[in-house]
């Protein structure tokens, strides 16, 4: 049960981060694709150094790892919320802004899961 509500309670705190996010990056940047784009980023930086913390040392028990990376990041990054975004930017005609996204993510995404990962000391 413990494991079921550290999701649960996870998955409501990054949702609403998400959202915030989401919000102010309409505010500041007129598009909310600026504001998925760095919490995928940073999401992917975190998973990274969170799993690389519990392959080194195995520092978070159970119910917070899940907490984390089942609930907060998986409430926080969406992936779906992404796929939509490039899809309306095709949809809009905007092709090459739609491909710079895409690519922008994957690479930087990737890029910062290994630097979490380096950064955890794990090997």
């Amino acid at each position: 049960m413990l494991n079921i509500l550290s999701v649960f309670l996870g998955g409501a705190i990054g949702s609403v981060l998400r959202y915030l996010i989401s919000l102010l990056s309409k505010k500041y940047f007129l598009t909310p694709v600026i504001g998925t784009f760095f919490v995928n980023i940073i999401g992917c930086f975190i998973i990274g150094l969170v799993f690389g913390l519990v392959l080194k040392s195995n520092v978070f028990p159970n119910f917070v790892r899940l907490f984390i990376i089942s609930g907060f990041l998986g409430g926080l990054t969406t992936f779906s919320s992404f796929n939509l975004e490039i899809f309306e930017l095709i949809k809009e005609g905007k092709i090459f802004l739609s491909l710079a996204y895409l690519l922008l993510s994957l690479i930087f995404g990737l890029l910062s899961t290994y630097l979490g990962f380096i950064l955890s000391g794990a090997k």
